[in-house]
């Protein structure tokens, strides 16, 4: 272990950096799927074969999100910065970010949420539309309580992806983990720097996932319908 390693251990310097990059992870992933969300409804419910097939809007959407989608992250954040600037004032920094990731990730949600959407099955649209159901009770009460499981796993694959994002924050002057890699370990020659930082990266998306797989078994009826019928079946056995 190097001493400017033991330094950055016993300034709190890598403790920090962990924190900032929950920060910016967990918030930019929030504030996207404030956008992404309705958008990947929106996605959904405009398509040829949605509820309110609007070709034109759908495919003006979806190239929107396809641009976006296809622009590799370095350089779209390089291309937003006067956008960063106009939003939150600087374009440099943690705020400055944020705002890249968001506009990085929300393209990328969106279009999770309509690939989670187009997973349920139709028989169960038909059922609701027979008892008369709105298209707006239709999105609310069947669209994201069936997609429910398949919206989690999307929001830790989404999640996973900022925080890769989230380490080049280096580059305009943001913090985190990717700052302590690049600015301590890489330029300093540090290896060890370097490699601490890819393991707390690491156990972060490890326990991103964990989180997130228990959160998607627990709301997936399929699992508990089939844990039900098993407890049925020993009761029944026991009898």
């Amino acid at each position: 272990m190097s001493e400017l390693l033991r330094q950055l251990i016993s300034d709190g310097t890598l403790v920090r950096g962990v924190f900032e990059t929950l920060y910016m992870t967990l918030l930019s992933t929030a504030i996207a799927y404030v956008l992404g969300l309705p958008l990947g409804i929106l996605l959904n419910v405009t398509d040829k074969n949605g509820l309110k097939p609007i070709g034109w809007l759908n495919k003006t959407l979806g190239l929107i999100v396809n641009v976006l989608r296809s622009i590799p992250f370095i350089i779209l954040m390089v291309a937003m910065l006067p956008v960063a600037k106009l939003i939150v004032g600087t374009s440099l920094g943690n705020k400055a970010m944020i705002v890249m990731l968001v506009i990085a990730a929300a393209p990328y949600i969106a279009r999770m949420v309509e690939s989670s959407l187009k997973e349920i099955d139709g028989g169960v649209i038909e059922a609701a539309r027979s008892m008369g159901a709105s298209d707006f009770q239709i999105i609310t009460k069947v669209f994201l309580p069936e997609a429910k499981p398949s919206l989690i796993v999307g929001a830790v694959i989404s999640t996973v992806t900022v925080l890769g994002y989230s380490a080049m924050a280096a580059t305009i002057g943001g913090t985190g983990l990717g700052q302590i890699a690049v600015v301590y370990g890489y330029q300093r020659f540090k290896q060890d720097i370097i490699w601490i930082s890819v393991v707390l990266i690491v156990i972060i998306v490890q326990a991103i996932q964990e989180a997130g797989t228990y959160l998607a078994r627990k709301t997936d009826r399929r699992v508990r319908s089939d844990k039900k019928i098993s407890k049925n079946k020993k009761f029944r056995k026991g009898d």
